[in-house]
């Protein structure tokens, strides 16, 4: 499928199609009502969600006592959310975003409100999959909304700076959410903490009502029918804008490679080599390690700006596999922070990065279903992942998995450098008086490139 009109797949870095929202946004998002509406939304949110796993998990265990049913209740969250990504990319680019965001809330505090109530008058868990099913759905068109939004409510620099926002409220809230949830678990029970988690996404709804944005913009001609394109044409369209744009989807296949691989050596046989290393203090201190550099790089990020980011971003993100490879080769509790606060710092400068680059370069009406692809191919492979690493760890051993994992998450995260469209992308942008997004050349010595962003879904999802 040819790429949509206005839109040179392979664009030079300094040719940037015609934006739309943006057009009406402030440059400083902070100045926006609607920005800080969305911002207090989402960080009330996040902090809900946060706490979430911890409770969820403690509250089943609270109820049932069988890791069994743990692992049906949240595979019943994975499975929808990642099955609805696509169609929610689609929803996200139909209708305005902040309506989708704020029906997606909604959702998601009433079936976290019933989830509380089973937990805490103690039913049979069998009740918990319909409205953890329910739940993924609703994560499903969140993320994609998500992933399109802040262009209709920041542009030219601000677009980076409102991304660096966001992510500085995430991590923060990835620092304090588990902790919090903790204590309340621990006193008052899993439930209780799962309640707070409903009302968080209820009074973030709230705030996303209170939202002012434009109505989506204009969409082409996909269908022969009266009524405009269908849904199925415009998520044909979606596929076809991805697919025909090397710099999207080679980044995309990275990440589905890197991942599958940090999914299951960090996740699954983290936890089993730190108990006969570092313990678990140990093991909780790396990753507490993690959260705190990911915390470090999103502050920075909100002023630090770099003309051609994707060649830092990604060479960068190839120093995400080092702590796979000093848990494989059984180094110190030291290294392993030291190695995983670096992780930390440049996954979440790749994360800022790649948000800014899309809401830069692909067009407003495709974003969402474009941010739909490339999150839906970047989960998908995560449980192939997770399944396969205990096997292979049985046949070759936990150290050598680990290691050769990641040596192989490395080198993936440095194949996309071989596409040369990637490397001159532009992320300095501003409006011209046309109401066009141009790329904005700085002269800097021998037109060096600068530096970039994380897409680890591992954590970003």
């Amino acid at each position: 499928m040819d790429a949509p009109e206005n839109r040179d797949p392979e664009p030079s870095g300094s040719e940037v199609p015609p934006a739309s929202g943006a057009d009406r946004a402030p440059r400083h998002p902070l100045r926006s009502a609607s920005f800080r509406r969305f911002l207090a939304g989402q960080s009330i949110s996040m902090a809900g969600s946060a706490m979430s796993p911890v409770a969820l998990a403690f509250g089943v265990l609270e109820v049932t006592g069988s890791a069994a049913w743990l692992s049906a209740v949240t595979t019943t969250a994975l499975v929808p959310m990642v099955a609805m990504l696509l169609f929610g990319g689609g929803i996200a680019d139909r209708y305005r975003r902040d309506t989708v965001l704020c029906l997606a809330a909604l959702g998601a505090g009433l079936t976290q409100a019933g989830v509380a109530f089973l937990l805490l008058t103690h039913r049979h868990p069998a009740f918990l999959l319909p409205l953890s099913a329910l739940n993924g759905v609703f994560q499903g068109v969140t993320k994609p909304a998500l992933r399109g939004i802040v262009s209709n409510l920041s542009a030219g620099r601000g677009l980076q700076q409102a991304s660096s926002l966001l992510a500085t409220v995430r991590n923060a809230t990835r620092i304090t959410g588990p902790a919090t949830a903790g204590l309340l678990t621990a006193s008052v029970g899993g439930g209780w903490a799962i309640a707070a988690d409903a009302a968080s996404f209820l009074l973030a709804a709230a705030f996303f009502a209170r939202m002012s944005l434009p109505g989506p913009p204009a969409r082409t001609k996909s269908s022969p029918t009266k009524s405009g394109p269908t849904m199925l044409g415009e998520l044909r369209e979606g596929w076809g804008y991805f697919g025909s744009t090397p710099w999207i989807w080679t980044v995309t296949s990275a990440f589905a490679v890197f991942n599958a691989v940090n999914m299951g050596v960090w996740q699954i046989l983290g936890p089993v080599i730190a108990s006969d290393t570092i313990g678990a203090e140990g093991w909780g201190l790396v990753l507490s390690a993690r959260g705190a550099g990911a915390l470090l790089a999103s502050l920075i990020m909100v002023k630090l700006t770099v003309r051609r980011p994707m060649v830092p971003a990604l060479s960068s993100m190839a120093l995400a596999a080092v702590p796979l490879i000093l848990l494989g080769a059984g180094a110190n509790v030291s290294w392993l922070t030291a190695a995983a606060f670096a992780a930390g710092v440049v996954s979440e400068f790749f994360t800022v990065v790649w948000e800014t680059v899309h809401n830069t370069h692909v067009p407003e009406r495709l974003l969402s279903r474009v941010g739909a692809q490339d999150e839906f191919w970047s989960f998908l492979p995560i449980p192939l992942g997770q399944l396969s690493t205990p096997v292979l760890a049985a046949a070759f051993g936990t150290a050598t998995v680990a290691v050769t994992g990641g040596g192989v998450a490395a080198v993936a995260m440095l194949v996309p450098l071989l596409v040369p469209t990637l490397r001159r992308l532009e992320i300095n942008i501003e409006i011209n008086m046309d109401g066009d997004r141009t790329g904005h050349h700085v002269p800097s010595p021998g037109d060096a490139a600068g530096e970039g962003r994380d897409k680890d879904h591992s954590g970003t999802g």
